[in-house]
């Protein structure tokens, strides 16, 4: 059975500045003041502003009960990393917290693989397949490339027709990367072949940036084993 609309839940353009915002509240160094009126300034109706609270809440501000942990790290990261780190560790609560954001990731990142660029229409084909033929599934999935577009990820040329990638961002090996594994993982809900991390088509816009064995072995949330075939697979430790 195809998900229904309603669990697609990223239903908003989020700007990246918003969810930095977002992420610097719970992070102690900016109040909910500081983000209300950032969305004030941006947002003309009640109904938009409270819509887009929602999402911004279940990305930072109030995850749900199994990333709590998982989004305090990220914090701590931050803190380590301030300017560096926000567009992986925003991209990394999107794709744990809504598998629709991470399926319209992936679907990007396989289409682009090769010669950099496809056609939104590929995009929204490939959706309509997993979602529905509906016109919800077609204007939350543009409000996930305009995100995004706008997280640094894609250029949308030609009215939008047109994806093209941008460049990746090296993450140099840094602890955002082994935490962006686990995002992964925890979109996947499965452990996951070693190997597919150095070009994983839902992290596109990233380069682990060292030997993928070394960053994962940087995190304690994660554990490295041999499966029947005798190939490394990674998962969430226990």
């Amino acid at each position: 059975m195809s998900p229904s609309v309603s669990q697609i839940g990223f239903d908003r353009f989020i700007q990246l500045d918003w969810a930095a915002a977002a992420l610097r509240v719970r992070a102690g160094i900016a109040t909910l003041n500081d983000l209300t009126e950032l969305l004030d300034a941006s947002h003309v109706g009640l109904a938009a502003k409270k819509k887009t609270r929602t999402v911004l809440n279940r990305l930072w501000l109030e995850p749900r009960q199994d990333l709590v942990q998982f989004a305090d790290r990220g914090v701590q990261i931050y803190r380590q990393e301030p300017d560096t780190s926000i567009p992986a560790l925003t991209w990394g609560m999107a794709i744990a917290t809504y598998p629709f954001f991470g399926k319209v990731a992936e679907i990007v990142g396989r289409l682009t693989a090769l010669q950099g660029d496809c056609t939104s229409a590929e995009v929204h084909r490939r959706m309509a397949e997993i979602y529905g033929e509906r016109e919800g599934t077609r204007r939350m999935t543009n409000m996930v490339l305009q995100s995004q577009a706008d997280w640094g990820a894609i250029e949308r040329m030609n009215q939008g027709k047109r994806i093209v990638r941008s460049n990746e961002i090296d993450l140099h090996g840094s602890a955002v990367a082994a935490w962006l594994v686990e995002a992964c993982l925890r979109n996947a809900g499965h452990a996951m072949n070693v190997a597919k991390f150095d070009s994983a088509p839902i992290i596109y816009p990233f380069a682990l940036g060292s030997s993928t064995s070394y960053v994962l072995s940087m995190s304690r949330e994660l554990e490295m084993r041999m499966d029947s075939t005798g190939n490394r697979v990674i998962g969430l430790a226990n």
